[in-house]
């Protein structure tokens, strides 16, 4: 039997009825009042309502990973005596074709591991597992998680089995990225803050723009050397690092004493320091290779913010590059945003430039012989 819905983006008005849905359809882990609200407006949420005859009988909720090629499925409702319509189906179609028109080429999800309707639906249009969240729900159960290729697929790809690890402070995703680049190629790392907080100690710049220091890849590739890996260094430029903004020559002085200091140990412990630019062709010959790889890029793209930022290479093919981002923004991320984030090729190129003088560096490691 035929029936007569419409299918459009949420507005204002539509707050009081996607309430409604919200608590017919769900009794627990519900979407507040507020936070409706709050993706109804916001610039990278697709908030899609289908109707019949003005009245809304359903909804789907993508949100759209800044910076990234990544959608994530939020949430998908239809009212009870509308179900069995494929009303749900349709949602989460017309959800993926927005999602594409955007330029996102992965759509992900998670579903409730007991949940058996929803995930012969999600495997019926092309979803796959990749993994699982335990104790993800209010009532402890465990999620499922779920991927599907938004457009064509890949040809190939290279994936690094990486534990994600977020860094606990905001000074550290250095350490962080080179923590989950160790535990990649080693089991018995200890992932924990005290191991983050001596590789800050080793690696730091002591000065960054603002604020505590940053971390240098050459001592990053040190503090992996003294841990039992040997590192290689790519570097597209030969002078002190991050002086771009600073302003106090007693600041870029320090900067320039740590810079050598790194500079004459890497000599020292054969760490090789390759002056470089980075390509990508480099990073899937490493990863081929059996490399763990940890590489810097500004953060403009994905928050605004001209900051460096390390984060690690979890996988590569022909559309992207793969990384576990170690900072999560608690207040709007779940820690499945910050994994395997899909980043377009061309977008990367961008990326992994930091600051007016064009920085590109990365850290590849791998256990000595």
């Amino acid at each position: 039997m035929e029936i007569n819905v419409s299918y459009r983006l949420a507005t204002i008005n539509d707050l009081e009825p996607l309430v409604d849905i919200e608590q017919a359809c769900f009794e627990q882990d519900r979407l507040s009042k507020r936070s409706m609200r709050r993706w109804i407006k916001s610039e990278h949420g697709l908030l899609l309502v289908v109707a019949h005859e003005q009245q809304l009988v359903g909804y789907g909720l993508v949100w759209c990973h800044k910076g990234t090629r990544l959608a994530r499925l939020y949430s998908l409702a239809v009212i009870n005596q509308w179900r069995g319509h494929g009303l749900a189906r349709n949602i989460l179609f017309k959800l993926e074709q927005l999602a594409s028109d955007q330029g996102r080429l992965y759509m992900r999800l998670e579903v409730e591991k007991t949940n058996h309707a929803a995930i012969r639906l999600y495997e019926n249009v092309g979803y796959r597992i990749f993994g699982e969240h335990l104790n993800y729900y209010e009532n402890h159960s465990d999620a499922l998680r779920m991927q599907k290729k938004i457009k064509l697929p890949a040809d190939k790809q290279i994936q690094r089995a990486t534990p994600w690890y977020q860094q606990t402070t905001e000074f550290t995703c250095g350490p962080a990225a080179l923590i989950m680049a160790m535990a990649s190629l080693d089991s018995r790392i200890k992932v924990s803050q005290p191991l983050e907080l001596d590789l800050w100690r080793e690696a730091t710049t002591i000065f960054m723009t603002s604020g505590h220091g940053g971390c240098h890849p050459i001592g990053l590739a040190l503090s992996a050397n003294q841990r039992g890996f040997a590192a290689s260094v790519y570097l597209n430029i030969q002078g002190t690092l991050f002086i771009d903004s600073v302003r106090s020559e007693n600041k870029k002085h320090i900067l320039g004493v740590v810079h050598q200091q790194f500079v004459d140990r890497a000599g020292q412990e054969s760490v090789e320091i390759i002056y470089e630019e980075i390509s990508q062709q480099q990073v899937e010959k490493w990863l081929q290779q059996g490399y763990a790889v940890l590489i810097l890029i500004s953060t403009f793209r994905l928050d605004g913010k001209k900051a460096p930022h390390w984060v690690t290479i979890t996988g590569i093919d022909d559309r992207c590059l793969y990384v576990h981002d170690p900072d999560l923004d608690e207040k709007s991320h779940l820690a499945i945003d910050c994994q395997h984030l899909p980043i377009a090729r061309e977008d990367f190129d961008k990326m992994s430039a930091f600051g007016t003088g064009r920085l590109r560096t990365a850290v590849a490691i791998r256990p000595k012989n």
